[in-house]
């Protein structure tokens, strides 16, 4: 079904409101719900964060008349927000919400990379996709280190729990994050929605793990968190540089009410549970309320048609499924890559004396900590219930 964005009003601004019991909801269950249903509260928690950003970055460099605009806008992103992070339930640990979050970037990045027709773009995807799934195996190590649980009870045999690219080897001096980016003339609309969706992503990861890193009593999970946030920062740089930054501040407004249409259309196509399918219909709706009225904004700022930005129809869904082969593949072929300026090469052309080998060493001059964490680990499933027979029997001998 195809969604035309210039006939699609959606629920009007000012009639989408809100009230706290209608905001703070009954969330999930942990073991229960489908995995993917949380792996989309988590992914739509980011696009959430990314929009309020940007709209506060947007008031702060300009004024043309939008400051209040803009801000009627955030108030209704921030309830939206709170109503679907909120949605996430109060029993799952810091650590299982982790492995959610990196089975988030896995498959979502998958899903886009798969999907990529920008050759660049897809590998830029693929190379981050590696990354991330190497993050989800450290975190395992140290949810079985510190909690004794099996990291399958969240993801549910969607994702693997092996090792990808060795975090220890992806730290890279800042001059060999920064990637080329489209062109905003000639660019495919989906790769534009792509590259929003990942940088949101990617950037509440970061912002997640370096809010929750200092909450644990653990140096070894205090070490980890810190290492695997500082490449969450070297991902963020990675995926904002793919947009054209000739792109004006409005059409961005433009490409991102866009993208929050996409991702809540996409949910609704594929969620299973009826409850959350109403939350992503709703605010399908307000989104495309939000879409028209930055349209209006930008006819008046730029005197400019947005059907110059923006496409017809939505591009189709991208799928939230297990990406089990592709993941695979891309990690037969590319484990090895890694980065030199704005181009990935075999990490053997790397020189020794290159900028980021020197940074890394230096970061790793004492160790590093997701290689102690999965020293000695290998992921066996139902560890949980093997470990407690095992302490059973122990026990009656």
């Amino acid at each position: 079904m195809a969604l035309d964005l210039m006939k699609e009003q959606g629920v009007p601004l000012e009639k989408q409101l809100f009230d706290w019991h209608d905001m703070v909801r009954t969330p999930i269950s942990k073991l229960d719900n489908d995995a993917f249903t949380r792996v989309r509260i988590i992914l739509m928690n980011g696009i959430e964060n990314e929009q309020f950003v940007f709209l506060h970055s947007a008031a702060r460099q300009h004024d043309s008349g939008v400051r209040v605009p803009l801000a009627r806008v955030r108030r209704v992103e921030q309830h939206q927000q709170t109503l679907v992070n909120w949605l996430l339930p109060a029993d799952q640990s810091v650590l299982e919400t982790t492995l959610a979050y990196e089975q988030v970037a896995v498959e979502v990045t998958a899903a886009l990379a798969e999907q990529e027709p920008d050759p660049y773009v897809k590998q830029v995807l693929e190379f981050g996709l590696l990354e991330d799934f190497d993050h989800l195996y450290r975190y395992s190590a140290l949810i079985d280190r510190l909690e004794g649980k099996d990291p399958n009870n969240i993801l549910q045999s969607y994702t693997d729990v092996r090792p990808g690219r060795p975090t220890a080897e992806e730290h890279r001096a800042p001059i060999d994050d920064v990637r080329d980016h489209y062109d905003a003339k000639t660019a495919s609309p989906i790769t534009k929605m792509n590259v929003l969706t990942i940088l949101a992503g990617e950037q509440q990861t970061r912002n997640y793990y370096a809010t929750v890193g200092p909450l644990y009593a653990d140096p070894m999970a205090r070490q980890v968190y810190a290492e695997i946030s500082s490449i969450e920062e070297q991902h963020v740089t990675q995926y904002e540089s793919l947009a054209d930054p000739n792109e004006s501040w409005a059409e961005k407004w433009l490409l991102h009410e866009a993208n929050e249409v996409y991702n809540y259309f996409t949910c609704l196509q594929q969620e299973g549970d009826a409850r959350i399918k109403k939350i992503w219909e709703r605010f399908l709706d307000y989104e495309l309320g939000h879409l028209h009225f930055a349209m209006e904004h930008f006819k008046r700022i730029e005197n400019r048609d947005p059907a110059e930005i923006l496409p017809q129809t939505l591009p189709e869904p991208f799928k939230y499924t297990s990406h089990r082969d592709y993941v695979t593949r891309v990690l037969q072929a590319q484990v090895d890559l890694n980065a030199q300026g704005t181009q990935f090469v075999h990490k053997s052309q790397i020189p020794a004396g290159a900028e980021s080998v020197r940074y890394r060493e230096q970061l790793n001059s004492k160790g590093s900590p997701t290689e102690t964490v999965a020293a000695g680990y290998r992921w066996t499933p139902g560890t949980e219930l093997v470990d407690r027979a095992a302490s059973m029997q122990a026990g009656h001998a």
